[in-house]
């Protein structure tokens, strides 16, 4: 298959970039190749690599800063998926996407599925929700992927960010009242093989298994880390003066994927332990 990468640089592009090119023929598009903001940019890098599929991993996904550059952040996050589409539509190229767990407002308190009405409470997260609409009202050839908590070797990360700061702090303060799952970005990468090799198209949810705290995630990296020195305090999310609020409660459920393709997610403790061991 020829496949299309764009935003091939980021954490997560830089491993579909590795997973995939073990069996495709990969190019990969980053920020000095392409500007996705721009539909002409866009129909000239689709036009000339002419691919069979392009997978958009180019996002603005600084949540905070999203609040703050609501221009750019839907720019980027729908108008640029909107760009994408309409360039793959001429052909009916496939397109692979990602949205986030912050599309939903975290009130079900159980794991949400594919078919969850979305109200996002944040900037971040209604960008990402638009550019979801602009990608299902655009293609017939799509498959988009929401995805949450993110970390990869290649980009920083909140796991390399609590292993730099327990190195030199003897206390960090995390929140305990915002449930997720984290996922690695390797694990993900897998996962989107299968679902792309097995034509699969329409809504997965896709992250590692199980969840936590931000303050569970916290004492595990430092625990599997074996940094001795730092103590990890729970706090509460309104005690943090943050431009975004969050979702309390933003799970997904794989059971979608699981049912087409067979797969069982890692739990996101074993691939904590792994990553960890990348890096070292």
């Amino acid at each position: 298959m020829n496949i299309l990468i764009l935003g091939h640089k980021g954490m997560l592009g830089h491993d579909l970039m590795r997973q995939l090119s073990m069996g495709h023929d990969v190019t990969g598009k980053d920020i000095d190749d392409i500007d996705i903001t721009s539909l002409s940019d866009c129909i000239h890098v689709v036009s000339d690599a002419n691919p069979d599929c392009v997978i958009n991993a180019a996002a603005f996904t600084n949540v905070d800063a999203c609040e703050i550059e609501q221009e750019k952040s839907f720019a980027v996050n729908a108008l640029g998926v909107k760009n994408i589409a309409e360039a793959c539509r001429e052909k009916n190229i496939r397109i692979v996407h990602f949205s986030t767990d912050y599309v939903f407002d975290g009130t079900k308190n159980k794991p949400y599925v594919e078919e969850d009405a979305c109200n996002p409470i944040n900037y971040y997260g209604y960008a990402k929700r638009e550019g979801e609409i602009y990608l299902r009202t655009i293609s017939n050839n799509y498959l988009l992927i929401r995805t949450s908590w993110l970390y990869g070797i290649h980009g920083r990360n909140f796991v390399q960010t609590i292993m730099e700061k327990g190195k030199t702090e003897k206390k960090l303060d995390v929140v305990d009242d915002q449930i997720g799952s984290p996922t690695y970005t390797k694990d993900l990468s897998a996962a989107v093989q299968l679902l792309i090799e097995g034509n699969h198209a329409g809504i997965f949810h896709c992250t590692n298994r199980g969840n936590c705290s931000w303050y569970d995630f916290a004492v595990k990296i430092i625990q599997t880390a074996q940094i001795t020195d730092a103590a990890i305090n729970p706090m509460k999310t309104d005690k943090l003066a943050r431009p975004a609020m969050r979702p309390l409660y933003s799970v997904l459920s794989n059971r979608k994927l699981s049912d087409a393709t067979g797969k069982i997610m890692r739990p996101w403790q074993i691939a904590l332990a792994d990553y960890i061991d990348n890096v070292r």
